[in-house]
């Protein structure tokens, strides 16, 4: 779909805008298409993963074509944290949100009627108002971009029903390029973004989904999770800025205050704490280094934070969607980042109630069961996680990734199919009526007074799993949910119900593989790395030394400290030691307005770690391309 342009030659500007003010080199695919589609004039959907790049998609052309880009963003943090990134850039952007005294509003208002703005970030809510509508009826529009595009989905888990009214841009101002742009999509969730927003004529852009910086990693519960997050957190992410994510607001303060009394920086975040509390929270986590929130999935759509080093999860998330969602909040800059996640039969129970017991509709019970299903089947592979993530997107990964718990070390699988018919019968025998704590007594024969009041220690099945330990059972139930063989008692009591996809099973007419338990010792060896490899002590001493520059110029500014640089860029500093400034002009993510304003005292202390002004150095590469 093609509309009338502006004034020709504006097809030149992009890549100089990207070198001159944002400084970097080169564009990414598919971003060169996509802002040449807006700049023709055309309207673009764009799915890219978290971190690949999607806000220069609609920044660049803003400040390319005539007039201003209006960005609907959903949260007041994320199009706060732009905003700010954009005027370090030296870019004229402001938003609208209700954090404005009326009058600071009305000047913005202004300087958009002025055209002195190339970007107004404004929230859904307040753009549907007769009165904004009205206020960009009389502006001159450069585009409108739609960001988190999947909040539109009734489907999906960050639903924002005024994202489905947002079809009024395309009704009011037919002549303006619009562009949605979410990381979050299967097929029918793309179909639905369409047609809710009148983009049935949209070019789409589907990049890649993968993350190959980020290492997945799930285990299976045993022990104490906590315990287990503790040691993953001192062994491998030590002072670093990362995420947990718990089922329920009680366990996220529990978590919260545990980790706080073994002298980690941990702050809770969930909607039951006060206004104040949350953006106290918010705020320290953005502006600080290593600060860690414990948080429900309240925490997190629009974080912009770029070097979270981890995303752990205590509980099974719903979906592959925000499971995947939710572990895009690490790495954004590029560097090695861990998605970790423990989980447990409990929450496979859990979650089976919560879906069965809602209020929901039987349509949307049939999608959130299927969701769950395939989140499920991510946690029990035995083969490359990433394959299977980015197969549930539609996308093909030919070869195991590498950077996976699967790939790096390879799970057992044995021949359970005895063990599970034994189990099955178990269920079969006490009447379908109890838990799998009850289950596993009677298995293992532990005769107490509840079992001899049922008679169930004159069942077949008592005794008959001595053969096994209570995690290995424990492993055996939660793998036959997982696989649809049993089902949970919808009425909320936990008790295992048998379905008929067990039946093969069960009359020995097939072969069950599944996944061994791991032992506890075993998940120790895991692979550890540091956030960023240094040669020596001088690198070391360098990194803190500008990490401690940027912390002090950002508190000044009242930015947080990845606003003035990333940390991609500061480790380009220290890998190429620059003795000019035009040496340090050339590192990836400094633009003109940041060289200008920082190159100076980040080169004198470059050269006073490292001595550099008095050793020759070869010529210096050529800029790289974006991180993250």
């Amino acid at each position: 779909m093609t509309r009338n342009n502006t004034s020709s030659g504006t097809h030149d500007k992009p890549l100089h805008i990207l070198r001159s003010v944002f400084g970097y080199e080169h564009f990414r695919a598919p971003q060169a298409e996509v802002i040449d589609t807006l700049m023709r004039g055309g309207d673009a959907l764009v799915l890219m993963p978290t971190g690949g790049g999607k806000s220069l998609c609609f920044q660049i052309p803003s400040i390319a074509r005539a007039g201003t880009g209006i960005v609907v963003s959903p949260l007041i943090a994320l199009m706060q944290d732009q905003v700010a990134a954009l005027r370090q850039a030296g870019v004229r952007a402001a938003f609208l949100n209700s954090t404005l005294t009326p009058e600071a509003a009305r000047r913005i208002e202004q300087q958009l009627l002025d055209g002195a703005l190339d970007l107004l970030y404004v929230a859904p809510e307040r753009l549907l108002l007769e009165r904004t509508l009205d206020l960009l009826a009389r502006a001159r529009i450069a585009l409108f971009a739609i960001d988190e595009a999947h909040c539109v989905s009734q489907w999906g888990h960050d639903f924002r029903p005024e994202y489905m009214q947002l079809s009024v841009l395309h009704q009011r101002f037919p002549d303006i390029p619009r562009i949605a742009l979410t990381a979050t999509a299967d097929e029918p969730t793309r179909r639905e973004i369409s047609a809710r927003l009148a983009l049935e004529d949209a070019r789409a852009f589907i990049s890649s989904f993968d993350r190959p910086n980020i290492r997945y990693r799930i285990t299976q519960g045993g022990g104490s999770a906590r315990e287990q997050l503790l040691r993953f957190i001192r062994t491998e992410h030590a002072g670093d800025a990362g995420i947990v994510y718990c089922l329920s607001r009680k366990r996220v303060e529990e978590v919260a205050e545990w980790l706080k009394a073994q002298g980690l920086d941990a702050l809770p975040y969930h909607a039951g704490l006060a206004a104040e509390v949350r953006l106290h929270n918010q705020s320290r986590f953005i502006n600080e280094e290593g600060v860690i929130i414990v948080a429900t999935i309240a925490f997190g759509m629009g974080i912009d934070k770029p070097n979270v080093r981890f995303v752990a999860h205590l509980n099974l998330p719903k979906s592959i969607e925000a499971y995947y969602q939710e572990t895009g909040r690490a790495g954004r800059d590029g560097l090695p980042a861990d998605a970790w996640m423990i989980y447990g039969l409990q929450d496979v129970i859990l979650l089976r109630q919560m879906l069965e017991t809602s209020e929901s509709d039987a349509a949307r019970k049939r999608v959130e069961r299927h969701k769950l299903d395939a989140m499920l089947g991510l946690c029990e592979l035995i083969t490359c996680r990433r394959q299977a993530l980015l197969g549930y997107f539609g996308e093909t990964l030919a070869q195991p990734c590498g950077n996976c718990d699967t790939c790096l070390n390879a799970p057992e699988t044995w021949d359970a199919s005895l063990p599970a018919q034994k189990a099955l019968s178990c269920v079969h025998r006490t009447g379908q009526r109890f838990g799998v704590n009850y289950l596993m007594d009677v298995l293992m024969g532990k005769a107490d007074e509840r079992m001899q009041r049922f008679g169930h220690d004159k069942s077949s099945t008592f005794g008959i799993g001595k053969d096994l330990a209570a995690n290995e059972w424990r492993s055996i139930y939660r793998q036959l949910i997982a696989r649809g063989l049993l089902a949970v008692d919808i009425e909320g009591h936990g008790s295992l119900k048998l379905t008929d996809a067990c039946r093969p099973v069960l009359r020995g007419e097939e072969r069950l593989m599944l996944r061994r338990e791991i032992k506890a010792e075993k998940t120790k060896k895991a692979a550890t790395r540091a956030r960023t490899a240094f040669a020596n002590t001088t690198d070391s001493a360098l990194w803190e030394a500008l990490r401690a520059r940027r912390r002090q110029l950002a508190l000044d500014q009242g930015v947080p400290p990845y606003v003035v640089f990333h940390d991609a860029t500061l480790t380009q500093m220290i890998e190429r030691r620059p003795r000019t400034l035009g040496e340090f002009g050339e590192i990836s993510g400094v633009g003109e307005r940041k060289l200008a304003a920082y190159g100076q005292e980040f080169l004198e202390i470059i050269l006073a770690h490292t001595g550099q002004d008095k050793v020759p150095t070869l010529p210096t590469p050529a800029r790289e391309a974006q991180p993250g």
